[in-house]
């Protein structure tokens, strides 16, 4: 069985400055500012924000599972501004799923705004069917909502 949820989020700021948080480790640093009691705690494990870094999300208290992912960014596209990471261990793989991929896609409405798309995919055996209810975009979504609002607030800085 395969398949994904996906949701987009408008964003009031470019499409360049909202990319600049989101391709590299600063996403991971600003989550851990701006709301880890809403998203969690983000820690990097290996290496320096591109292909191949693991990183590490504490889920807050009372999030089902074992209480943390982790996953290793496998793209880094620039050019079209996409951000894929496949999650190692906890998070929906705990449900039972095989694989699930994060797809993190800015793009561009015009000059000043953008809409983050966050998609989640996972694959794995048909009896997960009555577990696919709980795969959501919504901590994602309200990531791109909180990041927004702050580059918003302070656009010439991440």
């Amino acid at each position: 069985m395969q398949g994904h949820v996906s949701q987009d989020t408008p964003v009031g700021v470019p499409a360049a400055l909202i990319w600049d948080v989101y391709r590299g480790l600063e996403l991971g640093r600003l989550v851990d500012k701006l709301a880890p009691e809403v998203l969690g705690r983000v820690e990097f494990l290996e290496g320096d924000g591109g292909v191949g870094t693991i990183a590490k999300l504490t889920l807050p208290p009372g999030t089902p599972g074992r209480g943390y992912m982790k996953e290793r960014f496998t793209k880094i596209d620039d050019e079209n501004r996409v951000k894929e990471t496949e999650v190692l261990e906890g998070g929906y793989k705990d449900l039972g799923f095989d694989v699930v991929r994060i797809r993190l896609e800015i793009v561009e409405k015009d000059s000043e705004s953008c809409m983050v798309r966050s998609t989640i995919e996972y694959e794995g055996d048909e009896k997960l069917a009555d577990v696919v209810s709980h795969v959501n975009v919504k901590p994602l979504e309200m990531m791109a909502e909180i990041i927004g609002k702050h580059l918003c607030q302070n656009k010439s800085t991440p």
